[in-house]
């Protein structure tokens, strides 16, 4: 039976690497990896981008993103595949995903590692993703603001492939 999977967390979490790795795993033999950020990408004119003070459009663009990322993720799973979704999905944005999703199991993963971790990633990165934001703003934003949904992992310490095994193991049904 397909599951669905949301990772999320700040950026520079691992989201990409972990999903990339899970939706590749033997455990899920029929799968597709759904990165919510191309939907933004896809914007060529009028692109509104999340700052830490968002005009209404880029919370608008941001749902958009958020709803067209769900109905890929639904029909996906619709056709019987496994589906992993990432993007950076926090606070009341979490649970609409959650309720915008319709396929069951779903899974949401929350990668929370330590600010630190974030930028020590950050700087071995070959992209900035922090500008406006910084890693303690969107860290607080996390911790403090983001519902306690699902799986929350401390993965400050592990390699992507001891994540992907940890999301398998606390996911997976024991026979």
């Amino acid at each position: 039976m397909p599951s669905i999977f949301l990772i999320t967390g700040i950026q520079a979490s691992g989201k990409s690497t972990v999903a990339e790795l899970l939706a590749g795993s033997d455990a899920l033999p029929k799968s597709v990896h759904i990165r919510g950020d191309l939907f933004r990408r896809m914007v060529v004119n009028g692109r509104a981008d999340m700052t830490p003070d968002p005009s209404a459009e880029a919370v608008a663009q941001l749902r958009l993103r958020h709803r067209l990322t769900a109905e890929t993720a639904n029909a996906y799973f619709r056709a019987g595949f496994d589906v992993v979704v990432q993007d950076v999905i926090l606070g009341e944005h979490l649970p609409a995903m959650v309720a915008a999703i319709d396929g069951r199991p779903l899974h949401v993963v929350v990668l929370a590692p330590s600010v630190t971790a974030v930028a020590e990633r950050e700087a071995g990165r070959g992209k900035d993703a922090y500008d406006e934001w910084t890693v303690r703003t969107l860290d607080r934003v996390l911790r403090e603001e983001t519902p306690r949904l699902g799986l929350w992992l401390d993965t400050s310490a592990q390699t992507p492939d001891e994540t992907v095994a940890e999301i398998l193991k606390k996911t997976t049904p024991s026979p």
